[in-house]
């Protein structure tokens, strides 16, 4: 198969990531795989995969343009180029799918959707949740085939965007290879010298989606004097959170990493991981510290995350934007011992090597439906060609 794939560019985030990793993974399995890439920029450039990357010019700097500019990216390379099937690795990008069913009408490949993100999004206040429900029932009407990353977002994916169940797959989210498995379930190293204190880790971009600036309120409420948090990321909020840890007299027990590169070696120096987000998909984080034995301290910011989290055997749950429930969770943490041997039987679903597989099953199945219907629009139209003694 040739299949497409849409990347804005090589800022780190973590749908752009795991679609690299499964287009190398295709690649390696002998399929003909094309990065549109809107800007070839971005820290992630340096770990990105050998891949087949198609860039146009930039006639200005388009980072805060990036969705028009990938729509056009897009559009011009399936006007020069014929592919079998279009992966959309995420909800980021659906718009450019669903921009290019518009524009190119029987023309366009047809598309399968990776769904990253929660689709309830109870974080907007109502008038916007209603209008975002309206655009994913039109992606619903335009695009393809959706794929959920656990089975409790089936139910949420066929209501929220009007599609009928054949249309709707579940493959758990490839956010680990099955080396990584092996290396985040190794036995946790022992401190060399023994102390009271909790180290608590959030990983994620610095934007208001993952809320760390309630993290950082519950902490100061929940956590002990001897309890340190480490914030891995980097974004726009930054400097709002700084300023926030000084205000809550956090400097010495909170630290603002930055990006990490390798969030293994992050998650084996951690006690116990939090997660504040508003909202979710399936975290890939969380299934990294599942892997490697971590227990879970997150908001109730997606569909799966109660079962991501064993219904309480891997951590504990709490509602979204409740600093004191969170901070008490906080609080509770340093009591978590869950079964790691348990977590690392879950957390093996979410290999990359399981999940690519699948996923090139169902991309096969989207070509072959609509190879099938254009040959059979062609045959009808002959036939009708035949009926007007054209």
């Amino acid at each position: 198969m040739r299949i497409a794939i849409p990347i804005h560019s090589f800022v780190p985030g973590g749908v752009e990531r795991v679609g690299l990793r499964l287009a190398e993974e295709w690649q390696a399995a002998g399929h003909d795989v094309l990065i549109v890439l809107g800007r070839r920029r971005g820290r992630g450039s340096l770990s990105a995969p050998s891949l087949d990357y198609r860039t146009r010019p930039e006639p200005f700097p388009t980072d805060h343009w990036e969705t028009p500019w990938m729509i056009w990216s897009m559009l011009r390379f399936l006007l020069r180029e014929r592919v079998d099937v279009v992966f959309c690795p995420g909800n980021t990008y659906t718009i450019v799918c669903v921009a290019m069913k518009l524009l190119l009408g029987r023309r366009c490949p047809p598309m399968l959707v990776k769904i990253s993100n929660d689709l309830e999004r109870r974080d907007m206040h109502l008038p916007f949740r209603a209008i975002y429900h309206l655009w994913l029932r039109i992606q619903g009407y335009y695009l393809d085939l959706f794929v959920g990353l656990a089975d409790p977002m089936r139910t949420e994916i066929e209501h929220r965007l009007a599609v009928d169940p054949a249309r709707v797959e579940i493959i758990p989210d490839p956010a680990i290879t099955r080396a990584e498995l092996d290396r985040f379930s190794r036995p946790r190293e022992r401190r060399d010298k023994p102390r009271a204190g909790c180290r608590f880790l959030n990983m994620g971009r610095l934007v208001a989606q993952k809320n760390q600036a309630l993290l950082l309120r519950s902490f100061a409420a929940g956590g002990q004097p001897e309890d340190s948090l480490v914030i891995a990321g980097e974004g726009p909020e930054r400097t709002r959170l700084a300023r926030l840890i000084g205000e809550l007299g956090l400097a010495a027990r909170v630290q603002l990493a930055g990006h990490v590169d390798d969030p293994g070696a992050a998650l084996k120096q951690a006690d116990v991981l939090v997660v504040s987000s508003d909202y979710e998909g399936v975290p890939a984080v969380v299934i990294e510290a599942i892997a490697g034995g971590l227990p879970i301290v997150s908001t109730d910011c997606c569909t799966s995350m109660g079962w991501l989290t064993g219904q309480g055997k891997f951590g504990i749950v709490v509602a979204r934007r409740d600093a004191r429930a969170l901070g008490g969770a906080i609080g509770d943490a340093r009591r978590l011992t869950p079964d790691r041997a348990a977590m690392k039987r879950f957390a093996e679903q979410f290999t990359l090597e399981r999940s690519s597989r699948t996923y090139l099953d169902a991309l096969a199945r989207l070509a072959c439906r609509a190879r099938r219907q254009r040959i059979a629009g062609l045959r009808y139209r002959v036939r009708e060609w035949r009926e007007r003694g054209v």
